[in-house]
């Protein structure tokens, strides 16, 4: 497990490429909402994914929060999926942006919609400087309402050997949200990802 792990330099040069790849997906976003998006610098965290649903359960409560999963797939064994959690206070922000009904269905529509444009954009800018590509899945609904959502997460979790965790706050002209998003990496992929991280180390 330890051949897991990053290392200091390796981390630091994840972040940064995180902090563009969120850049990008801010101003996605912005486009997306047709207003002006800051996006503060994301924290990274590399976690244990058994660990994150009881960190996420203290964090949203149990029936506070809606999971959006979207598996992606890359070249040279990079892969896996991206989980976005919203608090659902934050839903019918967003909802009201972009002129959702309060309907179910709507509701669910709404979020694979914009969990979609965020995900894809961010992996697709990681992916860049990475030279890598990815393709994707279509977003699923991993939790809802009346569900446990740290028992669906406890479920999905349990297949990976790594999470990357990136604590996500945006703010608009005149709402705010927050969300996070996790990366779910199995060890192939990590290994994989290290290499990538010191091609472009060496390149400095």
């Amino acid at each position: 497990m330890t051949q897991l792990h990053f290392t200091e330099e390796q981390r630091d040069c994840l972040q940064e490429l995180v902090n563009v790849a969120m850049g990008q997906a801010s101003d996605k976003l912005a486009r997306y909402l047709d207003t002006l998006v800051h996006l503060q610098v994301p924290a990274i965290k590399l976690v244990d994914p058994q660990q994150l649903p009881q960190h996420f359960s203290q964090r949203y409560g149990e029936h506070s929060a809606t999971l959006v999963s979207l598996g992606f797939f890359g070249d040279q064994g990079l892969r896996g999926e991206a989980i976005m959690l919203y608090q659902l206070e934050n839903v019918g922000v967003i909802a009201q942006l972009l002129g959702y009904s309060d309907d179910d269905s709507s509701e669910a529509e709404m979020l694979t919609d914009i969990s979609s444009v965020l995900t894809t954009t961010f992996l697709n800018g990681l992916a860049e400087q990475l030279e890598n590509s990815f393709s994707y899945a279509a977003p699923r609904i991993l939790s809802s309402r009346d569900q446990h959502f740290s028992q669906k997460l406890t479920e999905t979790a349990s297949h990976w050997q790594l999470a990357l965790q990136v604590d996500i706050r945006y703010q608009l002209i005149d709402y705010s949200f927050n969300c996070d998003m996790m990366l779910l990496i199995p060890g192939e992929a990590v290994l994989q990802l290290r290499q990538m991280l010191d091609k472009i180390l060496a390149s400095f």
